[in-house]
């Protein structure tokens, strides 16, 4: 059974770091294209970056500035995305998926396999 599981998320003051850590079974993360999502509260599910299987590593708009790194263990079979200097508009639910493609909707995605989501918090 191919299952994701995030974990890392909490809360955190503005300025601050949080490692969110995606867990894969069922599948080795190393063989798919693992992604990072985020669904805050305009609800648009923004898509954070990608790893590919030769570890190229995509940063999408809005996320090219360096806060969000995303990383593989394959050892592992995790996939990590390190955020550092939060901010409030970094409040959202965060999601990884294989082959997750571009959902409007993070709680309904339409392609691949999704982790539950994990809460983040930043207060200013």
């Amino acid at each position: 059974e191919v299952k994701l599981t995030e974990s890392g998320g909490g809360s955190v003051q503005a300025g601050g770091s949080l490692r969110l850590s995606c867990a894969a079974s069922g599948f080795r993360v190393a063989d798919r294209e693992m992604a990072w999502y985020r669904q805050g509260s305009d609800k648009e599910c923004a898509k954070i970056a990608h790893i590919e299987y030769d570890v190229r590593v995509r940063y999408y708009r809005h996320f090219e500035d360096g806060r969000f790194i995303i990383s593989r263990d394959s050892a592992k079979n995790t996939v990590d995305l390190q955020m550092t200097s939060l901010r409030p508009e970094d409040t959202a639910v965060y999601y990884c998926a294989a082959h997750g493609g571009w959902p409007d909707d993070c709680t309904r995605p339409t392609n691949g396999d999704w982790g539950q989501g994990t809460l983040v918090t930043v207060s200013s």
